[in-house]
């Protein structure tokens, strides 16, 4: 009974912080690449993904994201798949001990390329001695994953769950860069460290150049009152894939190739993040925040294009027979 009760309590907390009012790109960013892959995906592959995050180990808490409430089960499936996107981020919470223990993987969520600019022009720091992150990796074995026909959807649920977050993670571009100057000798930690706020700010009033991206959607599209997910989010994503459609999109998706994925979030954080006008302990001006958005909405709107592609190639796809060539389902 009493575990019972706990998941109810967890179902319920859950409820009112994800699909309630939030705003991050470790949130509704997340959320809304994993809408428009949603809206990507063929009927099969939607149901083999449900079937596989219904099927995770009772102790990660994932599978109570499905709610079993009066809606179509259409929006209680595509609700379900936007919060197993945040599923990462959740475990991160130390007050389920045994969960943390199990699930929390701090340094998967980035991969950072260490770089400095010497003389206006971007320096990787090869074989630099800071963690870099293990997003990139964790993204190939779980890709792999999926695949194998031999792991069970136990598994696979984690592996899909990881997918859904580290591909949205690697999408934001301070997930995959560290700036080395002489104030940051070790890394700035994605702009972590480079923070836009005066120096008595305290609690919410402090802004980090990485949270300010986190949370760019919000900056740009604030929610009206207590608006929900269903009420927020889909407006968002259909204004990000008008403007980056999908059939433009189509020559980028470079399915597997999470490499390339990083490299693309590491050249616009190098490039476009720390122009001069960019000051330590102010805000940035209403410019960059223009341009910060753009890139916001195009690269929300490729991760979610990759993922659905990608897990329609997996969920979709006619078995591959051992002589290499396809046959229908």
């Amino acid at each position: 009974m009493k575990n019972i009760l706990l998941k109810l309590l967890f179902l319920l907390i859950t409820v009112f912080v994800f699909v309630c009012p939030a705003t991050a790109w470790d949130d509704t960013g997340h959320k809304l690449s994993t809408y428009i892959a949603w809206e990507q995906m063929s009927p099969t592959a939607r149901e083999k993904a449900i079937k596989i995050l219904l099927a995770a180990p009772e102790d990660s808490d994932l599978s109570v994201f499905y709610l079993q409430d009066s809606r179509s089960a259409a929006a209680k499936q595509r609700e379900f798949f936007m919060l197993a996107s945040t599923w990462a981020d959740i475990v991160r919470d130390r007050n389920f001990k045994n969960r943390f223990a199990a699930y929390h993987k701090g340094d998967w969520h980035y991969a950072d390329t260490f770089w400095s600019n010497a003389n206006g022009k971007v320096e990787v720091l090869k074989d630099f001695a800071e963690p870099k992150g293990k997003a990139v990796e964790q993204l190939f074995i779980f890709d792999k994953s999926l695949r194998d026909a031999t792991v069970s959807d136990a598994d696979k649920a984690i592996a899909l769950a990881w997918i859904l977050h580290l591909s949205g993670d690697i999408h934001q571009p301070l997930h995959t860069s560290a700036r080395v100057t002489k104030d940051d000798p070790k890394g700035d930690q994605g702009g972590n460290l480079f923070s836009l706020s005066p120096k008595d700010a305290k609690g919410s009033d402090r802004v980090s150049l990485h949270w300010y991206w986190d949370s760019i959607v919000g900056r740009n599209i604030p929610r009206v009152g207590d608006a929900c997910d269903s009420e927020y989010l889909p407006a968002i994503a259909k204004l990000m894939t008008n403007k980056f459609p999908s059939a433009k999109m189509q020559n980028r998706l470079k399915l597997g190739k999470f490499d390339e994925w990083q490299q693309e979030g590491f050249q616009i954080a190098s490039i476009k993040l720390y122009p001069a006008s960019l000051k330590f302990g102010e805000m940035p001006s209403e410019d960059y925040k223009k341009m910060a958005f753009e890139i916001a909405e195009e690269q929300i709107a490729l991760a979610g294009y990759r993922m659905g592609a990608m897990l329609n190639q997996i969920f979709d796809s006619p078995p591959i027979q051992p002589n290499g060539s396809k046959t229908g389902n």
